[in-house]
């Protein structure tokens, strides 16, 4: 599961997300009996720190005193000089004589502290012992995060059609249990739009209709013992894999079942970690548009990722990553994306509900089907249009490649990361030749075919560059960001990857970030993102750059 906020663009969330399953021992304890302890801890914690302070300033004024006396014995045992040498040989030495007082002296402190006082670190970490134990119930760990967001947007196409102000939410709900050493499992609640699966995200209005919460994941992890290499997964899940959101979006859960195999090399002078991870993810199933075949066709994505860690120096850390994702029968998101008309919604796949997220931005052929009245021997179409069939000209197989570089300064707040992207489509236009023609007519219905963009092979691949300079983890923490995204219309599936910028696909833009974290668990952001399209061949700008702003509030519990 994700952690709460940015979370970095780039991480294997398959434990991300998630919190630690704490102690077995502290599993039986009450969730009341623990916040009880943590309530008496804390005051406890109060009263011995202003005792702390009290006998601080005790012993100070005492060390002062003791060191006057030292002072004005060495003074008079200087006056005396060699009068008194022999007495000074038989008697202590001035270190001796100050020694003595020293050891005489009561101590108010120890007189007065019955029961020794612990140290503000020990203190810090008994509560957050019992603020880990307090979110564990049996085997159970919880956790979730609220944020809270504005964004005005302006700009972008003549006449302003974008120019808005949203305020939205995002809620988010995460369970987890470890059963044993090989089991564990969870789920996690979800605020959003339930048929949009890249966003999170509630924007306030209708009316202050209640808003709705849906499963967000629901899994179950194996680990066998005899084989510690070895983790399956299966449900709907987090990634097990590393990515960026030029391809997926970091809040899709996808679906199915995974396998990561990973050897920690730490006896290896460089390469730290090698894992491969494979998936199969079935996203639909549609029955058939022949008239001679009605079975059901299931829709999935196959592939998997090759993962290195490197550990080139004590300050340099190098991660590449290399995966591939298979689309098989992609064309059931074409036919749940497409629209017969503003007036007339519906979608063939989902009725009344279609697929939600990013502008459809890949080339599709769309058939639609118009209702025919004949009147004195003549044809007239009718209002009644609906979508019979919708087809990519491309079929999908992304080719994708990743490195992160890892760079310690001598300043521990301030790390440096580079992050480096790269997708290529190997199939771009590839459906071409596979796309199905429209029925005949009919004395009833007229057929239309017609392509929303053309298809161009060589629109097929996308870039993503990206610094982070600091890391927002303790109180006090910076982080800034920049991104550079740059998305060719065939490169990836538009619908699947980054929600928030202007569209999936055939898109250039520019993500800047800075993050304070103001406590452990409260977090300020401000996001801004400038985008317009493409525009390949021309010299005019298709569109002004459209500005849209985030500013976040994020408290995670």
């Amino acid at each position: 599961m994700s952690a709460p906020g940015k979370a970095s663009t780039c991480q294997p969330a398959a434990s991300a997300n998630a919190p630690k399953a704490v102690a077995a021992a502290a599993m039986t304890d009450s969730p009341a009996a623990i916040r009880a302890e943590l309530e008496q801890l804390k005051v406890s914690v109060e009263t011995e720190s202003q005792q702390f302070a009290e006998h601080s300033k005790e012993l100070d004024s005492e060390r002062a005193a003791l060191k006057e006396q030292l002072q004005q014995l060495a003074a008079l045992e200087s006056k005396l000089g060699g009068a008194d040498s022999a007495s000074a040989q038989s008697g202590p030495a001035p270190e001796s004589a100050g020694a003595q007082m020293l050891v005489a002296m009561p101590s108010r402190r120890v007189s007065q502290t019955t029961v020794p006082v612990q140290t503000p670190q020990e203190l810090s970490n008994r509560i957050a012992n019992l603020e880990q134990r307090a979110k564990a119930f049996g085997p159970f760990t919880f956790s979730g995060d609220i944020r809270l967001r504005d964004e005005p947007s302006f700009g972008g196409p003549a006449g302003g059609p974008l120019d808005q102000n949203r305020v939205r939410f995002r809620f988010r709900f995460f369970v987890e249990a470890r059963l044993n050493d090989e089991f564990s499992g969870g789920f996690s609640l979800a605020s959003g739009d339930i048929n949009n699966p890249i966003s999170d995200n509630q924007t306030l209005g209708d009316f202050y209709a209640r808003k709705p919460i849906a499963i967000d994941t629901a899994f179950v992890r194996y680990s066998p013992h005899q084989f510690h290499a070895l983790t399956l997964i299966g449900g709907k899940f987090a990634y097990p894999w590393y990515n960026t959101e030029l391809v997926w979006d970091k809040d899709l859960r996808p679906e199915g079942a995974a396998e990561t195999l990973a050897w920690d090399l730490k006896s290896v002078p460089a390469l730290k970690r090698l894992a491969l991870v494979g998936f199969e993810l079935p996203f639909t199933q549609v029955a058939g548009i022949s008239l001679n075949n009605k079975s059901l066709v299931t829709s999935a994505v196959y592939g998997g990722q090759l993962q290195t860690a490197w550990q080139f120096a004590h300050w340099l850390k190098f991660g590449a990553f290399t995966g591939f994702y298979n689309y098989h029968n992609a064309d059931p998101i074409a036919l749940a994306l497409a629209k017969a008309s503003a007036g007339s919604p519906q979608t063939p796949l989902t009725g009344l509900l279609p697929l939600a997220g990013n502008t459809v931005q890949n080339s599709i052929l769309t058939t639609k089907a118009t209702g025919i009245i004949t009147i004195g021997g003549t044809a007239y179409p009718t209002a009644v249009t609906s979508i019979t069939n919708a087809q990519f000209a491309s079929n999908f197989g992304l080719f994708d490649s990743l490195a992160t570089f890892d760079v310690a300064t001598p300043w521990q707040r301030w790390p440096v990361k580079f992050i480096g992207d790269y997708v290529q489509n190997t199939k771009a236009c590839a459906n071409m030749p596979h796309l199905q023609s429209a029925p005949a007519n009919s004395a009833s219905v007229q057929y239309s075919q017609s392509f929303n963009y053309t298809c161009n092979s060589h629109q097929r691949r996308a870039y993503w560059g990206e610094i982070q300079v600091g890391e927002a983890r303790k109180r006090g923490d910076w982080e800034l960001d920049y991104t550079r995204i740059f998305i060719e219309r065939e490169a990836v599936v538009s619908n699947f990857n980054y929600s928030e910028i202007l569209q999936g696909s055939n898109v250039s833009e520019h993500r800047a970030e800075i993050i304070y974290e103001v406590h452990p668990n409260v977090r300020l952001s401000y996001t801004a993102l400038i985008g317009r399209p493409l525009n390949f061949g021309g010299k005019t700008p298709p569109q002004n750059w459209l500005d849209r702003m985030q500013f976040d509030v994020i408290y995670a519990f």
